[in-house]
């Protein structure tokens, strides 16, 4: 069962909470809820999107004439507008909470940005990206929402706003797994309903929602178990035994 933060209530405040995982796992959805949650339950906090503009950048190429933001600056300096675009999105949510006293609920942080570069094959941009965000406190929690990217892919067609590839989707889920820092994070099935995934993040905050039911048992740090489905499990199985499974693929989506 993935570890609790059962700690001494009044030990010390939440300043920080992240949500990262692959597009389609529901960072955004669950961020907004969890900052909703807090704050209802007497802790104040402030929901954060640290995007790197990759959307803005696509739009901006379409009035250009170019098929995609990749078209527009390249795979590399793609990266790199991402990378110093996310800097400063997670520069101004800390500061904004450090001033207010408010707890940051982040959508997406630093491990996001090592993750879409190593998807890409960029070794050489995840170096300098862990040069400037090692200034940034590691939150109290990081929460990784672990999806089938089957799943994730029907997600985003659903929603119907952008598109991404399962070969991108699979890549992205190897490339959080292959993370230095996976061994912290919480690691989340959220494969679930909305409901079912903002429950089990709850549980692993006790101290701020001491009167929450006890979560069932879920996974473990080192991986998840989704809900059902023999050819899910089977899927998620394979590419966990493959860490260099899909390799790097064209710069086009936002883990």
């Amino acid at each position: 069962m993935a570890r609790s933060l059962r700690v001494r209530r009044g030990r010390a405040r939440l300043r920080a909470v992240a949500l990262i995982g692959i597009d389609g796992s529901g960072k955004t959805t669950q961020a907004h809820r969890l900052a909703a949650a807090l704050s209802a339950a007497g802790h104040p906090a402030t929901y954060h999107r640290n995007a790197g503009g990759r959307r803005w950048l696509g739009r901006l190429a379409h009035r250009l004439g170019r098929p995609d933001a990749q078209r527009l600056v390249g795979r590399d300096g793609l990266l790199a507008v991402e990378s110093v675009l996310r800097w400063l999105a997670i520069a101004l949510a800390l500061l904004s909470c450090l001033v207010t006293g408010r707890t940051a609920v982040m959508d997406r942080y630093a491990a996001c940005q090592y993750a879409s570069i190593r998807a890409h094959g960029g070794q050489r941009w995840e170096r300098l990206a862990r040069a400037g965000y090692r200034f940034f406190p590691a939150p109290r929690v990081t929460f990784l929402l672990a999806v089938d990217p089957v799943e994730a892919y029907r997600r985003i067609e659903r929603r119907g706003t952008d598109h991404e590839s399962m070969r991108w989707l699979t890549a992205a889920a190897t490339a959080y797994r292959t993370l230095p820092e996976y061994a912290s994070f919480v690691v989340v099935d959220a494969n679930g309903s909305p409901e079912e995934v903002s429950h089990r993040i709850r549980a692993h905050l006790t101290e701020w929602f001491p009167d929450d039911p006890p979560a069932s048992a879920g996974p473990s740090p080192g991986g998840t178990r989704p809900p059902g489905g023999g050819s899910r499990v089977a899927f998620l199985a394979g590419w966990r035994a493959r860490p260099d499974r899909g390799g790097p693929v064209p710069a086009q989506a936002r883990p």
